[in-house]
């Protein structure tokens, strides 16, 4: 009987392990879902400050993780605001002083505008299995949903944060819940994903709030209005001449 129940608690072992897929599997399964060739998108983000609220409107074409342009339509004080990103390069036009100035360095992970996301994070469009080695921790139930935990360690010189801890469903490969770590292993990030939609072949998040753990304020909502997946982008807009 020792023997059977060996042999039965084996199989059921193995069926397990053939059941928790790696973690570089999931994160290829993320990538399906939140990257893409190109991308438009209408989106808003509404900045929670300590005292108030404010909400600034956008649109943006992205081409992959390296190119991509905005502008923001809304309010007044925002609106013909256009930001350009070409590889590592940002560039920022506005046209209340009529200037192009271009943001490197340090200054990438400024604010952007107050809100809890930086340039970086704005401009960001990664794919997670190209820049990060991930491992199953375990998984647990967030919000009602059955996910596995992955942390990622980057694999990569040219990543924001060194590593990231996510809560990943199951069943449609979206992280609904992520933390994001500076290398000395500093908190810098939380962020939460939110009204998840079936779009085409693939699973996206219509909200995501950002939290910087640095600063005080209530996080910032990043919410999708609109979105397309690859799509033709104008080519004039991946130029420093369409910030003009």
């Amino acid at each position: 009987m020792k023997i059977i129940a060996t042999i039965i608690s084996a199989f059921i072992f193995q069926g397990l392990l053939l059941a928790q897929p790696s973690g570089d599997d999931i994160l290829d399964r993320i990538d399906k879902n939140m990257s893409a060739d190109s991308r438009h998108v209408f989106s808003k983000m509404i900045i929670h400050g300590p005292r108030v609220s404010r909400t600034i409107e956008a649109e943006t074409w992205s081409v992959g993780d390296d190119k991509s342009y905005t502008e923001y339509l809304a309010p007044s004080r925002e609106k013909g605001t256009k930001m350009l990103k070409l590889e590592d390069q940002l560039w920022i036009y506005s046209p209340s002083t009529d200037r192009t100035i271009q943001i490197s360095g340090h200054m990438l992970r400024q604010s952007m505008m107050g809100s809890d996301l930086s340039y970086e994070d704005m401009m960001d469009d990664p794919n997670l299995r190209s820049k990060y080695d991930a491992t199953v921790t375990g998984s647990e139930t967030y919000n009602g949903t059955d996910c596995w935990i992955i942390e990622s360690i980057a694999n990569s010189p040219d990543v924001t944060y060194q590593k990231r801890k996510m809560w990943v469903d199951k069943s449609r490969y979206v992280p609904l819940k992520e933390e994001l770590y500076a290398k000395s292993g500093t908190l810098l990030k939380k962020t939460e994903l939110l009204d998840i939609k079936r779009i085409g072949n693939r699973w996206y998040p219509g909200k995501i709030i950002f939290k910087d753990m640095l600063k005080k304020g209530k996080g910032t909502e990043f919410i999708v209005d609109e979105i397309e997946f690859n799509v033709i982008v104008p080519e004039h807009l991946l130029s420093k001449a369409a910030l003009r």
